[in-house]
């Protein structure tokens, strides 16, 4: 029997995984390896937090690839020289991997395949990322989508056409115990000061936990979708991104879920799936521009704005990054995001528009704390909100849709039971003024216990002469 590598990335699962599924199929004993080389990844090597849901994920793959009577090959890179030394180790003529879409992934993974061809080998790359490939959806003149409800439109006219999630398989052959694994625990991936508490008190990485967060999204949370998912408060939102950026889960498996799922009798369950659906969109509209326009990661789309005099980093930065602004759902959703390593995505969009238009911080600064500190940090989708909100991007917020804390924080908090979860010291204030405690009176703020440039900062900026200043600058760029 024939040997094949399978080259495992952001693919970290055995179900619906067609680099294993073709190597299978064609025949071939597999070799299940993971090539650990972040230097790889040029300027975005992938942060702490998602560092530390790799490891949990490689122990988790780990263990579903023994219980089968496999196991996974652990190497330090570089990549190509680590794969033709496993090919020689193992005997393998063949090495299958799933395609990623960052420009450092393409490029690395173009010298890969040549250089394995080059040495005698068969190299193929397969999708297992996306429902569509970023060339196959075309607008009518043959050029790449900017705007995302075409996008969608197209996409959704070949939903039905998709093949069905696959199985994994029952069982695998060993992998020969000649052949050398380097530990997980020596990629170093986990933190030397363990701050990752509420992160293990979060999240289950690995492919069974992925599993199990679809099952609890779809048996109690879709049928609210449509309207709980703006509430940061409720567990309205699926908690599924970190999953589908690891790969522990296909978009395919979540796209079948929410069918499936839409077909029950729920009141609400049609319209929570399709809204559902609609955010696979997003996801699949973001490796689109990624992939068509991959200088957007740290350039804007709309060159424009490259005419703008952002403001220089500094106490403001520091103030937005550790929950000190001053304003309580700005400061919840920080506060979440360094305690959890994931934000409620009503809330990142506010917490963007302050940095990005009230502070007038360039929005690479907001993208690269995101990056660092959120479990599904992705290149693409991290690339397209940013420039979304900072109004530069595709299909971005007009330039002048500033959002208001305060507003968003009424009407989408209006108990403020989020404010109370992740800024305790402003717990006993009432609803009417727990989004604007420096507004209140003071017999209510010392009832409460609130002491304001004390127990709470006061407002590190002003919200409607930020807000002027804003639309002055950004009014300038039409000219």
């Amino acid at each position: 029997m024939s040997t094949a590598l399978v080259w495992f990335r952001r693919d970290l699962r055995l179900e619906d995984q067609p680099a294993l599924a073709a190597a299978l199929a064609a025949g071939h004993r597999v070799v299940p390896v993971y090539v650990h080389a972040p230097e790889e990844d040029g300027d975005w090597t992938p942060g702490a937090a998602s560092r530390w849901w790799l490891h949990h994920s490689l122990q988790a793959l780990s263990g579903e690839l023994e219980r089968r009577g496999s196991r996974l090959i652990v190497r330090r890179g570089p990549t190509l020289p680590t794969l033709l030394d496993l090919a020689r180790e193992s005997g393998a003529t063949a090495v299958h991997w799933n395609r990623l879409y960052e420009p450092a992934s393409i490029a690395r993974d173009s010298v890969v395949k040549a250089g394995l061809r080059s040495a005698g080998l068969a190299a193929d790359s397969h999708n297992g990322h996306l429902l569509f490939e970023p060339w196959q959806v075309e607008t009518g003149s043959g050029g790449p989508y900017k705007v995302f409800t075409p996008f969608w439109r197209n996409c959704a006219a070949r939903l039905d056409a998709l093949p069905l999630p696959q199985a994994a398989p029952a069982r695998l052959a060993a992998v020969p115990a000649t052949i050398a694994s380097t530990p997980i625990e020596s990629l170093g991936l986990l933190p030397r000061i363990r701050w990752d508490d509420g992160l293990r008190s979060h999240w289950s990485p690995g492919a069974a936990g992925a599993l199990r967060q679809l099952g609890t999204f779809v048996d109690e949370t879709i049928a609210g979708y449509a309207k709980s998912r703006d509430v940061p408060a409720s567990p309205g939102t699926s908690r599924l991104s970190p999953h589908l950026h690891f790969g522990e889960l296909s978009p395919r498996q979540a796209l079948a879920a929410a069918r499936s799922a839409s077909l029950a009798t729920r009141s609400g369950t049609q319209q929570g799936a399709d809204s559902f659906i609609r955010e696979l969109g997003w996801r699949e509209f973001a490796h689109h521009l990624l992939y068509h326009f991959p200088a957007t990661t740290d350039l804007p789309l709309d060159r424009r704005f490259e005419r703008l005099d952002w403001q220089p980093p500094g106490e403001p930065l520091r103030a937005w990054q550790q929950g000190r602004t001053g304003l309580p759902i700005v400061d919840a959703g920080m506060r979440e995001l360094w305690h959890t390593g994931w934000m409620h995505n009503r809330v990142r969009m506010i917490v963007a528009s302050l940095l990005t238009k009230n502070l007038f911080l360039h929005w690479r600064h907001g993208a690269r704390w995101f990056w660092d500190t959120l479990v599904d940090a992705d290149l693409a989708s991290n690339t397209l909100g940013w420039q979304w909100t900072a109004g530069c991007g595709a299909d971005a917020a007009p330039y002048y849709r500033i959002f208001n804390p305060v507003l968003q924080g009424e009407r989408f908090d209006p108990g403020g039971d989020y404010v109370r979860r992740w800024i305790p010291e402003l717990a006993h204030l009432p609803a009417s003024d727990i989004h604007a405690p420096w507004a209140a009176k003071p017999a209510v703020l010392a009832a409460a216990g609130v002491t304001l440039g004390d127990s709470y900062p006061r407002p590190i900026v002003d919200l409607k002469e930020s807000r002027d200043a804003a639309l002055a600058r950004f009014a300038a760029l039409k000219a």
